[in-house]
């Protein structure tokens, strides 16, 4: 996930779009036509999409401004105002209430 639609000055809800339970129906399709030395592999990676697509709504948001702070550089903690700068630096079109919304799910959901 690169970003995360619905946030900007105005408007703060955040709409998380999911498509795992296409990739886990493809991957499935995969492996009812598997040749058995491909069945290891797809097994794997159906396994690592139904793990992903457990995840809350909340665990996604918190993966996403983790990502957008390590791709800023920030390596300090995720609870300070630094990290709301960050994150704010990053995505311009955060309010302020929606990077701190954001930074406590990632306070929420720690890796």
């Amino acid at each position: 996930m690169t970003g995360i639609m619905g946030l900007s000055k105005k408007n703060n809800f955040v709409l998380t779009i999911r498509d795992a339970d296409v990739v886990a129906a493809a991957l499935r399709q995969a492996l009812a036509e598997a040749s058995p030395e491909e069945r290891p592999g797809l097994e794997r990676a159906a396994a690592l999409v139904e793990s992903t697509a457990a995840a809350t709504e909340s665990q996604l948001r918190a993966r996403w401004v983790r990502s957008r702070l390590a791709d800023t550089g920030f390596t300090g903690d995720i609870t300070s105002v630094e990290a709301v700068k960050a994150l704010r630096q990053a995505e311009p079109q955060l309010s302020l209430l929606a990077a701190v919304q954001l930074q406590k799910d990632a306070e929420a959901n720690p890796e």
